[in-house]
């Protein structure tokens, strides 16, 4: 046995505590990037111009107004949606049949859809920001307004050349979020249009891309958890800076050499319970939905839609909360074991 051990041996034992030191950071970093995501969701809310929250009254039971029908729209966004900020950055287009939001270092951009929802099946073909995307933010959600508010998100953060887009989703509910899942697509968003669809009813709220169903958030009031059910929410988009935490946390910063970012939309159509303020009320029957006109109202996932759902998430997830111990030691929330 040598009396003394080798160069070689000496230098890997001491570089040990260097590379064990290097995975807790890069483990470290990534779960900041989600932490921090949330922390910076007011900044984007307090980037747009938004009506007052309303609640409805769960119970109360407000008489019908059937002047407001269930509505299935493949019209123009002049009649339906609202350009709520950013000045001129954003545009109306070809009568109405595109519309695009820009950002500069001076400001983003966003609209809101003119009318508010209780429940709703919405589909939107979007081309995102394309080349250096990095820093740059575009959402597309419903929401309703106020601290307790419910909210269904997607959020498309950008990346420098060559590297996926994130697609981060999440739901709040009363205020509550915390929910994130997120996804690398496969393929590229910025090349043409793709759809994005949120279905929201009584009984889950379902996420697709491209009509296949990327996300499934059960009602899972039966054992405690609120859920997106009394506030009417309106459709939101923007694009908007956020390259204080959007690309890789922070560590890639916008490049405003590629300014101005422009993010498209088209083909715009939803099938929704349309709430009225003036009688406090929906547009459906939520008691008795019909099954031919309104049956997105019922619609769950099957088991078939389900598997395919979960052969995807398999794929393409990359984050998803309920698998999450470090930000919640205590274990998953109650609604994972319904998900």
């Amino acid at each position: 046995m040598a009396l003394f051990p080798s160069r070689y041996s000496s230098r890997s034992r001491s570089s040990l505590p260097y590379l064990v030191f290097l995975l807790i950071a890069a483990f470290f970093v990534f779960k900041v990037d989600i932490i921090i995501s949330q922390s910076f969701r007011s900044a984007r809310r307090n980037l747009e111009n938004t009506p007052n929250r309303i609640v409805v009254n769960p119970n109360k039971s407000p008489e019908r107004d059937n002047s407001l029908p269930v509505v299935l729209v493949n019209g123009t966004f002049h009649q339906h949606i609202t350009l709520s900020w950013g000045d001129d950055r954003g545009k109306i287009l070809e009568n109405g049949e595109l519309l695009t939001l820009s950002l500069d270092k001076q400001s983003g951009s966003g609209f809101q859809s003119k009318k508010e929802y209780i429940f709703a099946k919405i589909d939107m073909q979007i081309k995102l920001v394309p080349g250096n995307s990095a820093g740059t933010v575009t959402t597309f959600y419903l929401s309703s307004q106020g601290n307790k508010h419910d909210e269904i998100d997607f959020e498309f953060l950008g990346n420098s050349t060559g590297n996926p887009y994130t697609l981060h989703t999440n739901v709040f509910s009363l205020g509550q979020g915390n929910r994130e899942q997120q996804f690398f697509l496969w393929f590229d968003p910025t090349a043409d249009y793709h759809t994005y669809s949120i279905l929201w009813n009584p009984k889950c709220i379902i996420f697709y891309v491209d009509g296949m169903p990327i996300r499934e958030y059960k009602n899972a009031e039966r054992i405690g958890v609120s859920y997106p059910k009394y506030q009417p929410m309106r459709l939101y988009s923007s694009l908007w800076n956020a390259d204080d935490w959007a690309t890789q946390g922070g560590r890639v910063k916008t490049n405003w050499k590629s300014a101005p970012f422009v993010a498209s939309y088209k083909k715009f159509s939803y099938e929704a319970c349309i709430y009225s303020r003036l009688t406090s009320s929906s547009s459906c029957d939520i008691d008795s939905p019909s099954s031919t006109s309104n049956a997105w109202l019922t619609y769950e996932l099957d088991r078939r839609s389900r598997a395919k759902m979960k052969a995807l998430q398999k794929k393409h997830m990359i984050y998803d909360y309920c698998n999450d111990k470090w930000r919640f030691p205590k274990g998953p929330a109650p609604e994972c074991k319904l998900q």
